[in-house]
């Protein structure tokens, strides 16, 4: 799987520009602020439907712009495919494939298979739950379409249910509904639940083996926290529901008196402890950024397993911000499959074995 090119009209700094990419290492350099993070960003875009950066499409636009587009083709499953993100203003975003416009972003998500490093991944072990969830719902909603269409529902439904339980002390009424969207978020959470549990037992495996390479003498373990009621996250659908329900339903009337859903996935966290002890507390700056480093690259393996191929690895000016030691460990891991490299400094070229650089300065690629 790999990106053959991209196109970019008026998306962030881009005006019109073209890059056309190595099936294997590709470095994009540049000083800060000039376009390095956008073009990977488009890149993810393709993969995701969606802006890491952003929640909002049309912040993607460039300035003094009402509508945009990021065009790619890439080979997944021995085809190649075209997509295209048309993105507005004042629309919501159009997503063509092979010239087709498609009803639904979702039937887009995940063609193309991505695996983002960036900065802020950094600090995955220091961040707060939000953060480790999000981690681990990138990469399920590409490799389980299903979960992505089952967590976008829990999110909407529960949107409605925290507006009913503000909004029940003006209008006591709302109350009448608020069992029926508790059962609906349990029925969804269940099915999350379940996902996410098979998930992370398969990534703590290979995290740990991969940590153990860059630190031997220090053992990594990750494991999957959800609701206390939930005696067997891998248990059917139906048993993890009712185990839902039964929490809930123990909290209503402190939820109707905190006006907020204490009970759910949605706040599920991924423990992670490095030799016994919380990662998140007591890991030196080095050892979280190694913790991180593993979570993310034992993605990528995962990927590898379900695809028979791996991913395309984004790696966003995470370089710069690791000694020498743990640069090494990174680029010794790239092995087969396409990757994006952004950094400041042309000589991680020589390092990263890449096979096609790409300066860049102001949105344009320089000669």
């Amino acid at each position: 799987m790999y990106i053959h090119s991209i196109k970019l009209h008026n998306f962030r700094n881009y005006e019109d520009e073209t890059f056309s990419f190595d099936p294997a290492v590709n470095l994009i350099v540049g000083e800060n602020a000039q376009g390095k993070t956008n073009l990977l960003e488009a890149a993810c875009a393709l993969s995701t439907m969606k802006l890491f950066r952003t929640g909002q499409k049309k912040e993607g636009l460039r300035f003094g712009t009402e509508t945009g587009s990021v065009s790619g083709v890439f080979s997944a499953e021995d085809r190649d495919i075209t997509l295209e993100l048309c993105l507005s203003r004042t629309r919501p975003m159009e997503v063509w494939k092979n010239g087709v416009r498609l009803r639904r972003q979702s039937e887009a998500a995940g063609l193309l298979r991505t695996v983002l490093f960036c900065p802020d991944d950094l600090m995955l072990v220091r961040a707060g739950a939000a953060a480790r969830r999000r981690f681990l719902d990138a990469a399920l909603c590409q490799l389980r379409p299903q979960y992505a269409a089952a967590l976008a529902e829990y999110e909407r439904v529960l949107a409605h249910k925290l507006r009913i339980l503000k909004d029940a002390e003006e209008k006591p009424a709302l109350l009448d509904l608020l069992d029926d969207f508790t059962l609906r978020l349990c029925r969804l959470g269940a099915i999350v639940v379940r996902y996410r549990a098979y998930y992370v037992r398969k990534l703590a495996g290979r995290a740990a083996a991969l940590h153990a390479e860059a630190a031997p003498h220090e053992t990594l373990t990750a494991a999957y926290r959800t609701v206390s009621t939930v005696t067997d996250p891998y248990a059917p659908v139906q048993a993890i529901e009712a185990d839902l329900q039964r929490h809930a339903f123990s909290h209503r009337a402190a939820e109707i008196a905190s006006k907020s859903c204490l009970s759910g996935p949605h706040k599920d966290d991924l423990e992670l402890t490095l030799n016994g002890v919380s990662a998140g507390s007591f890991a030196s700056q080095g050892q979280a950024r190694t913790a991180a480093l593993a979570l993310k690259l034992a993605e990528r393996e995962l990927f590898r397993d379900e695809d028979g191929a791996y991913p395309v690895l984004l790696l966003d000016d995470v370089l710069s911000e690791l000694d020498r030691r743990r640069q090494d460990f990174v680029l010794n891991r790239l092995g087969t499959g396409q990757v994006l490299i952004t950094c400041c400094e042309a000589e991680t070229a020589e390092r990263s074995r890449a096979g096609r650089v790409f300066q860049i300065a102001g949105g344009r690629i320089l000669p």
